[in-house]
């Protein structure tokens, strides 16, 4: 029985801990739909809000860094669960990045509005790679609290198409800057922009790895698509 109490105790923090992660990883996307926001209404003020709120993205990293280190220090877990908790770790070190990402994308966009650079520029089209970039985030998180490791395989292949895009993205900006010497400068901010969507992207799939991590036990990052096949089978 004693032992019983202490799986349930271990298992109700686990799942409060995990809760925390969720709970930062919907921040963070709500970081993401702002600032692109902020860019396509040209809003400083929705921008501040999008720089104001990266405070409590970094409190809570470390109130959860906080809970994991006493977790594994009273629990002492081993195997899976260790696993688990490093991998809770890692994912919510990624948020946070991801939370730097917008924060850079808003201070960006404050720039680009007090410059007064040309509203004529592809920002639909950074729209576009910011939905995809914040929904590869949302399934990433989804797929982490199920510990699905069919829906991780199916982002890190989503996330390959991600890069494709911004390749696209990337090439049309190179295009108006040929074009029109006078677009280099707003090219380039925006060129700026779609990088931090670029790493939002990948922020996603480190979780997506991590899930396998957890799972399999196989430390799948810098592996090809077929390697990570394998491991999965």
């Amino acid at each position: 029985m004693p032992d019983k109490h202490l799986s349930t105790q271990f298992d109700s923090e686990l799942s409060a801990v995990s809760n925390r992660v969720m709970e930062l990883g919907g921040l963070v996307e709500s970081q993401i739909h702002q600032a692109i926001y902020a860019l396509s209404q040209f809003s400083i003020e929705v921008a501040d809000q999008v720089i104001a709120i990266e405070a409590r993205v970094n409190n809570m990293e470390v109130d959860i860094d906080r809970e994991l280190s006493s977790i594994i220090a009273r629990r002492q877990p081993t195997a899976r669960d260790l696993r688990l908790l490093i991998a809770i770790s890692k994912t919510t070190a990624n948020l946070e990045r991801v939370g730097d990402e917008a924060e850079k994308i808003a201070r960006m966009v404050c720039s680009i509005i007090q410059s007064g650079s040309p509203r004529s520029l592809p920002a639909l089209e950074l729209r576009i790679a910011a939905d995809l970039a914040s929904g590869l985030l949302r399934k990433a998180l989804d797929a982490f609290a199920r510990l699905d490791t069919a829906a991780a395989l199916v982002i890190l292949k989503e996330d390959d198409l991600f890069d494709l895009e911004f390749n696209g993205f990337v090439r049309k900006l190179i295009t108006y800057m040929m074009e029109d010497p006078r677009m280099i400068s707003p090219s380039l901010d925006l060129l700026f922009l779609a990088k931090a969507l670029e790493r939002i992207g990948d922020h996603a799939k480190n979780i997506a790895e991590f899930i396998i991590y957890v799972v399999k036990g196989a430390d799948i990052r810098h592996s090809s698509m077929e390697q990570i096949e394998s491991v999965l089978k």
